[in-house]
């Protein structure tokens, strides 16, 4: 199956980034959203990523205008019905995709591929909730996905075959590089980036160096883009709190475990370059 038309439920940063990428793709792309103020936050999102694009040459206005065309923004999760694939892109909560997954299990066609954005979550534990366990898989994109040509899939034990060939034709028409991880905890990506994180985030903790010696240290002599605690920033620190306990919950290593600090930050509001303040501050002349 070919897939032509694509809905997204959740419009926050991945959300409004993942239809961006599709609908870029000349798919047909629908976004939902549970409140007014959130939907219209959506289509914010994705016209002023489409603007820095036009602005910076990358982008006609005819090309914008097209794109946004061919996203459409609705509040009834039921519009739903006509898509070859729905990827759910909500908050990490498992009992909230649980409820999403099953009102899309009567909403959709027995063909339509039910897919999750997770990070982190199990995979099979939000397929069990369907009558389709077959045609349900992770789709991990990268912050943010205009950008990131990764696609992580994500197979749990009751993927078949042609749900995972079919999404990662998918995920190649979006011009994604394609990795397929087993269904377990962190997948590929994060069960390798966490321990990092967190060893940034004690080494700091502990007073051994300073967060910008960290972080030069890692891009300058490691060649990443940007130092842990900056990453760390970026990715949100309640998003990765989050992470953090549910791979220390399935592996009970002490690599995993939220350092105490990242718990505080968190509790204190301080999540990072959403919230104007983590590791760095971020007032609106940029970061300090």
């Amino acid at each position: 199956m070919a897939i032509s038309t694509v809905g997204i439920v959740g419009g926050g940063l991945m959300g409004s980034g993942i239809a961006e990428v599709c609908a870029r793709q000349g798919m047909s792309t629908q976004v939902s959203e549970q409140g007014a103020d959130a939907l219209a936050a959506a289509r914010r999102r994705v016209e002023r990523s489409l603007e820095r694009g036009r602005a910076t040459g990358k982008l006609s206005e005819e090309e914008v205008s097209a794109i946004l065309e061919r996203i459409s923004f609705t509040l009834d999760l039921g519009s739903m019905e006509g898509c070859d694939i729905v990827i759910e892109a909500i908050a990490e909560r498992l009992t909230d995709k649980v409820e999403v997954f099953q009102r899309l299990d009567r909403i959709t066609p027995e063909h339509t591929i039910l897919a999750s954005n997770t990070s982190s979550l199990p995979i099979i534990e939000i397929a069990r909730a369907t009558g389709r366990a077959d045609r349900v898989i992770g789709t991990h994109f990268f912050n943010p996905p205009p950008v990131m040509k990764l696609l992580e899939l994500v197979r749990s034990i009751a993927t078949s075959e042609p749900t995972l060939q079919e999404t990662r034709e998918f995920g190649e028409r979006l011009g994604k590089r394609i990795i397929v991880a087993q269904d377990r905890g962190g997948f590929i990506v994060n069960l390798l980036l966490i321990p990092f994180l967190t060893s940034a985030v004690r080494l700091y903790e502990s007073g051994f160096a300073t967060r910008e010696d960290i972080d030069e240290g890692m891009r300058l002599g490691c060649g990443h883009p940007m130092g842990p605690l900056h990453l760390l920033d970026y990715i949100g620190l309640d998003t990765a709190l989050f992470v953090c306990e549910a791979l220390y919950a399935e592996y009970a290593n002490a690599d995993y475990a939220p350092p105490p600090l990242l718990r505080r930050m968190v509790a204190a509001g301080w999540l990072g370059q959403k919230s104007g303040r983590g590791f760095y501050e971020y007032p609106a002349n940029g970061r300090r």
